[in-house]
C-alpha cells in the first residue's frame, strides 16, 4: 500500500509540476484584439476650364443679335454680351425669318396675333410684316418670329428700347 501511495503520490507531483510549467509559461493567449488602421490620402486637386462661347455673329453696335443657324439671341450693351446666347426658335420653311438689320418698332407687353390669334407676351416687333421678338414655344417652327423663353422674352422686352439696333443673320 504504501507502494500504491508513494506512486499515486509520485504521480500526483508529475501533474502538479505539468501545471506549474504550463503557468510558467505565460497567460494563455486570448483572441487578437481588433485594430483601426485610417489611411490619409493627400487632396485631389481638380481643374475646371471653362471655354467662353464664341462671341455673336453680329455687327458690335447692334442691341440684340440672333443667329439662325444655330438658333440662338444675344442682348448687347456698347458691344458687350449682357445676355446670352440664349436658346430661340424661328420661322420654317413656309414662314421664313428675314435676316438684316432693323430698329425696334414698337413694344406690346401683351400682344395677340392679329392673322392668328396667339398670345405674344412681351412682343417687340423689329422687322416688317409684325416680326418680334415674343414669349413662346421653342419645339416647334414660329410663323416667322423670334420666340423665347418666358424669362429671356422678359429680359429683351425691357432691355430693348424702340430704336434699338436688332441685327439677324443666318
Amino acid at each position: 500500500m504504501r507502494r500504491g501511495l508513494a506512486g499515486l503520490a509520485l504521480l500526483a507531483v508529475a501533474l502538479l509540476s505539468g501545471c506549474a510549467t504550463q503557468a510558467a509559461a505565460g497567460p494563455v493567449p486570448t483572441d487578437p484584439k481588433p485594430t483601426t488602421t485610417t489611411t490619409t490620402t493627400a487632396p485631389v486637386t481638380t481643374t475646371t476650364t471653362v471655354t467662353p462661347p464664341p462671341p455673336p455673329p453680329c455687327a458690335p453696335n447692334v442691341s440684340a443679335c440672333v443667329s439662325l443657324s444655330t438658333r440662338q439671341a444675344w442682348l448687347l450693351a456698347n458691344g458687350a454680351v449682357t445676355l446670352g446666347p440664349v436658346r430661340i426658335t424661328h420661322g420654317g420653311t413656309t414662314n421664313p425669318t428675314p435676316t438684316g438689320t432693323w430698329p425696334v418698332a414698337w413694344k406690346d407687353q401683351e400682344h395677340t396675333s392679329s392673322i392668328y390669334g396667339d398670345p405674344m407676351p412681351y412682343s417687340v416687333f423689329f422687322a416688317p410684316d409684325g416680326i418680334a421678338f415674343h414669349e413662346g414655344r421653342l419645339d416647334e417652327d414660329s410663323h416667322g418670329c423670334i420666340r423665347l423663353e418666358m424669362a429671356n422674352a422678359q429680359a429683351f422686352f425691357t432691355a430693348l428700347p424702340v430704336g434699338a439696333v436688332v441685327q439677324v443673320v443666318p
